[in-house]
């Protein structure tokens, strides 16, 4: 007979969780192929770097769109997940001829925005959603002359970065031609649509729950040193396959849920004195408490 606590039925159904990263995970954030990757830009004198948050799906998005953008004009640009697992050092970036750096869905550790602007003599440009941002975009370890910061808690970090690439594109081709293509824009605005009500919290949109549940395999993919694939893989995402897949997900966890409800009991332990439980009659003995 298995002892199941009710305050554990609230979980069956909660999106999948990361598990603990790996000490041979974290090694990847600072890695010896990212630290390899921002030598050959100082030696290349790469002029434009782009950290993203990782693993935020803000981050992933916020990197694609500077890939698309410095791309479709030929300009190098060297981009690299950030994580606060191990988390990259302002000595790492000392990068010749260095112009401007983008943190796409966060500012960085205190002082990180304003020691590299003034390390670099380089435009440091934060885009970030958070509540929990707004002190620090005024204070004095964090501001600089060069470091500007674009914090707006009504819309998520990706749709902000879409916006900001979106405009910078149109300006520099006359209108002609926009970020995205005609054949993914609308899919991948809808993506942002989805990922903003989840960053905002807000839980409005048909099937968010099911698409938030769907997308959490991606995570794993949203490191650009391991995943080169990475950009192409986003510009694939059907926020109709997400759900669908959600969906099925939930659906399983509810076929499952309601074998062992066919089969539970209450139990009241210790006569009532130590309070109630459910019990589940299998073939091995245990207890959750």
């Amino acid at each position: 007979m298995a002892l199941l606590l009710r305050k554990t039925w609230r979980f069956i159904f909660s999106s999948s969780r990361l598990p603990p990263l790996s000490p041979y995970a974290a090694r990847e954030f600072r890695s010896d192929a990212a630290l390899e990757a921002i030598s050959k830009a100082n030696e290349e004198k790469t002029p434009i770097a782009v950290l993203y948050n990782y693993p935020s799906f803000s981050g992933a998005f916020s990197a694609l769109f500077a890939h698309l953008f410095h791309s479709r004009l030929n300009l190098p640009c060297l981009i690299l997940p950030f994580s606060s697992v191990e988390p990259f050092r302002v000595e790492d970036f000392r990068i010749e001829g260095l112009e401007r750096c983008y943190l796409l869905d966060f500012i960085g550790p205190r002082g990180f925005a304003s020691t590299l602007s003034r390390q670099s003599n380089c435009q440091v440009i934060c885009f970030d959603h958070r509540k929990s941002v707004l002190s620090r975009v005024q204070s004095k370890e964090d501001c600089g002359e060069k470091v500007n910061f674009s914090v707006d808690v009504e819309k998520s970090s990706s749709t902000s970065v879409y916006e900001y690439f979106s405009k910078k594109i149109l300006d520099n081709n006359g209108g002609v031609e926009g970020l995205l293509k005609a054949e993914d824009q609308d899919r991948v605005e809808m993506v942002l649509k989805y990922i903003e009500d989840m960053d905002l919290r807000r839980w409005s949109l048909p099937d968010i729950r099911a698409f938030n549940v769907g997308i959490g395999e991606w995570r794993s993919k949203f490191n650009y040193v391991t995943n080169p694939y990475m950009f192409e893989e986003l510009l694939e995402i059907s926020p109709v396959d997400i759900i669908e897949k959600g969906n099925s997900y939930i659906s399983s966890r509810w076929t499952a849920a309601s074998k062992l409800m066919d089969k539970v009991f209450k139990v009241r332990l210790g006569r009532g004195v130590y309070g109630e439980c459910l019990a589940h009659r299998s073939c091995c003995v245990h207890a959750t408490k």
